[in-house]
This record gives structure tokens, C-alpha cells and sequence, in this order.
């Protein structure tokens, strides 16, 4: 059974590696082997730094699968229930097909760091490494595969949904800013003990095995798989109730009688059935409640420190989250496009009707955050800014929202058909995690123009903020709802059938844009890379200068004379800009004209 699984996991990731996926892939690989080999590099230049690293790995394989939307659904439990096995059965052959894939040979690669370690101290502790390397790749992945299980039947309640979402939105805070709290911790006495977390940790017990007397490294390599033994039983309890709770129906039913309906036409009908689907879907209040969660808790790690600078934008911060998380609006209902489109005309209404409820949803929370983190914090200064700056977020992520919705959609399961895993929508992860970005992105530039007013005359960003905001959320809205009635019909059978090219008219070859191998690998890099000079490089030192704070931490432009910083600022974020630019643009240019044919002969079939 396990072979076969195995078998059928390699074949569905081969069939998977079409276009751009395999460029993805093929980049996500090369970062990982980078990352790896750095591991073992750090084994052996700095071997007492090599517990930190492995706990990092530890902390991927846990908390990756999600931050990424329920981790890997390529061979879902749901699609063996009718197989008469046992549930440990069944979950000794899911492991064993869930070590098919580039992840865990990669995480081996950097497990064998332990190895390398062992060198240090004889051949004996090199074989102790060599099987803590095996032991170790074991546990990381049914704990992975526990957490995302754990997760998928925990979110069964929307109280669940938003602690589950708080966990994560916090956790995603702490990897962006958590640094201030170890500021603030070191500033009163020495972290040592940081050193004894990661060495109790998973991660940390080859160390331990390594370093140990070879009865006691045999000990503790006894005990860890005593421990895969005991992961591998609760994780076959997971899986069981996970189908069980499937085949209910996943979610409880609704108790009590149903609120009616509003007596409504139009946008306003659409508005009233979004904000139903806002606070009964799981996945959409878990994905909301993270983007809430990771702004409160952002803005509040640096008052650890005493500095109250980005409490005022906690607003701000959770329109641009929220505006990630949303970006991929309409594949969340599936092929229940298709109602819209045989109601004539409605595609108008029902993209103003999106963004209505949209701005409903968000937009009064983050009104009361920016209000609330702003008066708290007493910066009497910030009040123009938060001002200028709420309105053309709003604005720009109520446009946005919907425009990228209906140009860049990502098909996704039907909400009925979805699995037991709330958390996972069946759409790719590697795609999503791009919307998000090109909205991370397309949102602050939106509220440029407001920017640059209250850098001049503070006060009178305040109805520029006004005016764009409503410019963008009308003029995108428009574009979108333009998109859907000429292109609906497409944007559907790619909601059903997939992202796989519609065929041209010859029949045979795809009409999608076919890049070079150069500019594929070169769209690929940017995307990848484009975010570094930025956000990190470009962005985040020009809210340090306008704030004035002088910490230069680890920003280039900061480190530079004054007379440079602000031409180095503006330097990396245009760069940023352009490698985004070309990442998006280049593939434009290769897609064929509506209607064009092809220049390579189309072969026939053969008569029989």
C-alpha cells in the first residue's frame, strides 16, 4: 500500500509540472538546497549555532503547512475512505507517501548537518548522527502532519476559526518584528535561555545523541522513535475523525431558525449575501481574523520598547493583510459564477455589491484600530497621516480586490466538495502566495499620492486621501465589472476546469503566453526576489525616516551619509518596482491577440 501511494504521489506531482508551476518549483528547490547546504556549512564553521538552525526547520515543517493554507492535499484521507484498512494503516501509507517529494529530501540534506557534527567527535558519533538525521526527518513530518490535522479539526465553530487565526496571525508577527522583544528581554538580563529551548526541542535531540556517551546516544535514539511510534497513533486518531467529521458534512449545522433574507435588488442583494459569506464561511473569517490579528500585534511588539510609532497604523496595516487574503475573492465561490452570468446584466451589480460589503467588513474595524492606537499611544502627530491614509487604502483595496479577482484568478474547490481540512481551499499555494504579494504591493501604491500631500502640507492629504480612494474604488470597479461581462464565460470554465490554457483555434497548440526558458527563469527570480530591495531595503527605511527614527538596524540606506539615503531609498524601491513590473509585464507581451493564429503548423489527427 505504501508503494502504491508513493507511486501515486510521484505521478500526481509529474502530471502537476505544467508551465510556470515547474519554474516555481524549480526555484523553491534551488532556495531550499541553498538553505540546506547553508545548515551544513554552519555545522561546521559554527557548530554551536547548529541547534538554532535546526530548530528553524522544525519551525517551518510546524508552522509552513499554515501559513501556506493546510499544507500539501495532494493524496487527501477523504479519497481512501472506501479502502477496508485500518486507520494506522492508512497512516503509515500516507506518510510513507508523504516523504515523495522534493521537502523532505531537501530537510534530509540539512538533517545530515548532525552527521557532519558527529565527525567532530568519532566515527561512532557520525553513524549516532546518521540515524538521528532519519529519526529526526520522521518526527518533523508527522508533526507537521499532526498540527495541520489538529488545526483542520479544531476549526469547526467560527470562535475556533479566529483563535486558530490569532495563533497564526501572531506567530507571523513574530517572525516579521519579534526581534523587539528580544531586545527588550536582553535589555534586563541574558537570553541563555534560548539555548536550552532549542535543545529540548525535537530538533535539538541528535544534538544531544551526538554529543552524548554512545548507551546514553542510544537511549535518546530509542526514545525518539518511541516518539515517531507515539506521533504515528495520534496521527491515525487525526485521520480517522477527520474523515468521520467529513462525511457529517465537516462543519456542525447551524442551530436555531434562519434569519431572513433582506428584501433587496441589485448591489445591495449581492452586499447582504457576501457579508453572510464574511461571518459564516471558516475560511474566510480564519484568513480575515489573521490579517486582524498579525496588524494588532505587529504594532504592539515595539512598545516593548517603549516606542508607540506604528501603534496609529494598525488600521492601515490590516487593510493592506486583508486586502492579501482577499485577493483571490471570487474563486472562493466557485462555479457559482455562473447564476451571475445568466442574470443579464448583472456583472455590474455584482462587483459593486463585493466591494460594498468588502468595505462594510473591514473597514469600521480598521477605522477603530487606527482611532484606538493613535489616541492610546498619544501621537497628536499622527492624525493627519492615519486620516489620509485609511481612505486610500480603502478605496484602493475595495478597487483592487475585485479587479485582480477577475484577471488573475486562481481556480479553487467548489466550498461544497472541500475536504475536511477548512484551511485548505484546493487552490495552489505557490499561486495564492503571489496574489498576496502583488496586493502587498499594488495597495501602499495606491496611497502614494496621499503620502506625498501630507509630507508637504500634513492637513491636506486628508481629502487627496479622500479623492483617490474613491477614484480607485470606482475606476477598478469598473474595469473589473467590464472584464466580467466580456470575459466571464472563460473565467468560469477556468473556475471548473482548471488554469490550464484554452486551446487556440487550430485545436492543438495553447494559446497561453509561451516565454523563452531565459525570461521564464528571469520572471521567476524576480518574483522571488523583487520583495528584498522593496520592502526590507526601500520601504521600511523610509517609514524610519519619516518617523525619525535614527536606529539604522540593518538597512543599507540608513548606514549611508545623509546626503545619500534618500537617492538609496528611492534607488531600491524603484528597483523593487521594476523587477515586479517585469515579472507581470514580460508575459503580456507573449500572449497571443483574441483570434490570432499561431505561426508553427497545427498537426491533425489521423484518420482511422
Amino acid at each position: 500500500m505504501a508503494h502504491v501511494l508513493i507511486r501515486m504521489r510521484w505521478t500526481l506531482l509529474r502530471n502537476s509540472l505544467r508551465g510556470e508551476r515547474v519554474y516555481g518549483l524549480a526555484t523553491g528547490v534551488v532556495i531550499g538546497v541553498v538553505l540546506a547546504a547553508g545548515t551544513i556549512v554552519v555545522s561546521v564553521l559554527w557548530p554551536s549555532s547548529l541547534p538554532v538552525a535546526l530548530a528553524v526547520w522544525l519551525m517551518g515543517w510546524i508552522f509552513g503547512p499554515i501559513f501556506t493554507g493546510g499544507g500539501d492535499e495532494t493524496l487527501r484521507p477523504e479519497y481512501f475512505t472506501m479502502i477496508p484498512v485500518t486507520p494506522r494503516r492508512m497512516a503509515a501509507g500516507l506518510l510513507a507517501g508523504a516523504f515523495a517529494g522534493p521537502a523532505p529530501l531537501i530537510s534530509l540534506v540539512a538533517f545530515l548537518s548532525m552527521a557532519v557534527y558527529g565527525w567532530r567527535h568519532g566515527l561512532l558519533a557520525t553513524l549516532v548522527g546518521l540515524a538521528a538525521a532519519a529519526l529526526t526527518l520522521i518526527t518533523v513530518v508527522l508533526l507537521s502532519r499532526i498540527v495541520v490535522a489538529a488545526f483542520g479539526l479544531f476549526i469547526r465553530s467560527r470562535v475556533a476559526a479566529v483563535v486558530a487565526a490569532v495563533v497564526t496571525g501572531t506567530l507571523l508577527a513574530l517572525a516579521g518584528n519579534g526581534w523587539t522583544l528580544i531586545v527588550a528581554f536582553g535589555a534586563s538580563q541574558e537570553p541563555t535561555w534560548t539555548e536550552l529551548l532549542v535543545r529540548l526541542l525535537p530538533s535539538g535531540w541528535g544534538i544531544a545523541a551526538v554529543e552524548a556517551p554512545w548507551p546514553v546516544a542510544l537511549g535518546i535514539l530509542a526514545a525518539n522513535g518511541l516518539v515517531v511510534a507515539l506521533l504515528w497513533m495520534a496521527w491515525a486518531a487525526l485521520l480517522d475523525r477527520r474523515v468521520a467529521s467529513a462525511a457529517r458534512g465537516g462543519v456542525p449545522a447551524r442551530r436555531g431558525r434562519p434569519r431572513p433574507f433582506p428584501m433587496v435588488l441589485g448591489a445591495r442583494a449581492v452586499a447582504a449575501k457576501e457579508l453572510r459569506a464574511w461571518s459564516r464561511d471558516l475560511t474566510r473569517i480564519h484568513l480575515l481574523a489573521v490579517a486582524f490579528s498579525y496588524a494588532v500585534v505587529f504594532v504592539l511588539l515595539p512598545v516593548s520598547l517603549g516606542w508607540w510609532g506604528l501603534a496609529p497604523f494598525a488600521g492601515v496595516i490590516a487593510i493592506v493583510m486583508g486586502a492579501g487574503v482577499s485577493a483571490n475573492l471570487y474563486a472562493t465561490d466557485g462555479t457559482a459564477l455562473w447564476l451571475t452570468l445568466m442574470t443579464p446584466g448583472a456583472e455590474r451589480q455584482d462587483v459593486r455589491g463585493r466591494q460594498l460589503a468588502w468595505l462594510l467588513t473591514v473597514g469600521p474595524a480598521a477605522v477603530l484600530l487606527s482611532v484606538a492606537g493613535t489616541a492610546a499611544g498619544g501621537q497628536d502627530w499622527a492624525w493627519p497621516w492615519v486620516l489620509s491614509l485609511l481612505p486610500a487604502t480603502l478605496g484602493g483595496v475595495a478597487g483592487l480586490v475585485v479587479l485582480i479577482a477577475v484577471t488573475s484568478l486562481i481556480p479553487a474547490t467548489d466550498p461544497h466538495k472541500r475536504g475536511g481540512n477548512p484551511l485548505s481551499t484546493g487552490a495552489d499555494e505557490s499561486a495564492e502566495a503571489g496574489l498576496a504579494w502583488l496586493m502587498l504591493i499594488a495597495v501602499p501604491a495606491t496611497a502614494l499620492p496621499a503620502a506625498a500631500v501630507v509630507l508637504i502640507q500634513p492637513w491636506a492629504g486628508v481629502p487627496v486621501g479622500l479623492a483617490t480612494g474613491a477614484l480607485c474604488a470606482w475606476w477598478f470597479g469598473r474595469i473589473a465589472y467590464d472584464r466580467l461581462e466580456s470575459n466571464g464565460t472563460e473565467l468560469l470554465n477556468r473556475m471548473k476546469h482548471g488554469s490550464a490554457p484554452p486551446r487556440a483555434a487550430g485545436g492543438d497548440k495553447a494559446s497561453a503566453p509561451d516565454l523563452p526558458r531565459a525570461h521564464k527563469i528571469a520572471v521567476a527570480l524576480c518574483y522571488s526576489l523583487a520583495w528584498l530591495p522593496l520592502f526590507p531595503q526601500g520601504l521600511v527605511p523610509m517609514l524610519f525616516k519619516v518617523l525619525g527614527v535614527t536606529d539604522p538596524v540593518w538597512f543599507l540606506a540608513l548606514h549611508l551619509p545623509e546626503v545619500w539615503q534618500w537617492p538609496t531609498i528611492i534607488l531600491m524601491i524603484s528597483i523593487g518596482l521594476l523587477m515586479y513590473g517585469y515579472a507581470i509585464l514580460l508575459p503580456m507581451r507573449y500572449q497571443p491577440a483574441d483570434g490570432e493564429q499561431q505561426d508553427r503548423p497545427v498537426r491533425r489527427p489521423a484518420r482511422t
